[in-house]
């Protein structure tokens, strides 16, 4: 483990401003369209803002401002459109990101756009016929490096990659964005069965551990709990933060377990920052508005929350 370096002031500011323009910008989209996934904008916001603003070692952008629609999938001699490209080139030295909760995709777009990865009008398509902004996200999604499918597929994807990479001798990371509710499936304990027999030191995740999913609170649902000692039964290094403090991301970000991956648990607030969607709990997942009454609450909340 190596002994954390301290952050500057600005590096901070810039992490927290970022995450206030990502649930601006999610709410005002939820509002613009009348639905849409807002709770993991509320709880995941400063661990997307603080990974890429200060975390990830990616280059810049190869992909268009505006994505390009989709045209067909990967195939022999095809290979196809793949919205990793707006996370940098994957050379040696950088970094590879991998996207697993792929409906939290909302979230992603807005990130990639408020770091200046992605044009604000990409939102124009999302969630239309034959657009990539897929409004659960695919491999041809902006930011996606692979299709997760069913909760806790990416986690798997990314561990054959940083095998390869540690084999090669690759010096980039990988790095995994989860959420609590794939710990419920088996491939996730599989997965991490797999990275620690292999001492995938190389490999990094970071969990938004909301505590809630599609049915309501996870303890009720079927707990998850204890997740720290769980995953260190599986060889994981653990550190667990609170998700919404971007210093404690970057501190236990620079943490190296030589013996296998390094798992960062960020307890979040699913309804951080809104407090309208505290009157939803439990049911959090999605977002209908109910009345014109309902929705002029949220319109209030995105004035309150001011900015540029």
């Amino acid at each position: 483990m190596v002994e954390p370096t301290p952050t500057t002031a600005e590096q901070l500011a810039r992490c927290r401003a970022v995450a206030a323009a990502i649930r601006r910008r999610v709410l005002d989209h939820v509002l613009r369209n009348g639905e849409g996934y807002l709770s993991q904008a509320c709880s995941s916001a400063e661990l997307l803002a603080t990974l890429y603003t200060a975390v990830l070692r990616l280059g810049p952008s190869e992909g268009p401002p505006v994505p390009p629609p989709f045209v067909a999938g990967p195939a022999a001699g095809r290979p196809g459109w793949r919205g990793g490209c707006y996370n940098g080139a994957p050379t040696p030295e950088n970094d590879r990101f991998f996207f697993s909760p792929v409906h939290y995709a909302l979230v992603l777009y807005t990130t990639l756009i408020e770091v200046g990865r992605m044009a604000p009008e990409a939102l124009d398509d999302f969630n239309s016929d034959g657009s990539t902004v897929e409004m659960i996200g695919a491999e041809h999604s902006p930011g996606i490096e692979a299709t997760a499918g069913s909760l806790a597929q990416a986690l798997s994807v990314a561990g054959g990659v940083a095998l390869a990479r540690k084999l090669r001798g690759d010096t980039g990371r990988v790095w995994v964005f989860m959420s609590d509710g794939e710990f419920q499936e088996g491939q996730t304990w599989e997965a991490f069965a797999a990275a620690s027999f292999h001492r995938l030191s190389n490999l990094a995740v970071v969990v938004d551990v909301n505590g809630y999913q599609c049915d309501g609170r996870m303890d009720e649902v079927m707990t998850i709990e204890p997740l720290a000692a769980r995953l260190r039964a599986f060889g994981a290094l653990v550190a667990g933060i609170d998700a919404h403090d971007p210093a404690a991301l970057l501190m236990g970000a620079q943490i190296h377990n030589p013996d296998g991956p390094l798992v960062i648990l960020g307890r979040s607030d699913p309804c951080h920052g809104l407090p309208p969607l505290r009157e939803r709990i439990p049911k959090l997942h999605y977002v209908r508005f109910k009345s014109g009454l309902e929705r002029q609450r949220y319109a209030d909340a995105l004035a309150a929350m001011g900015g540029d």
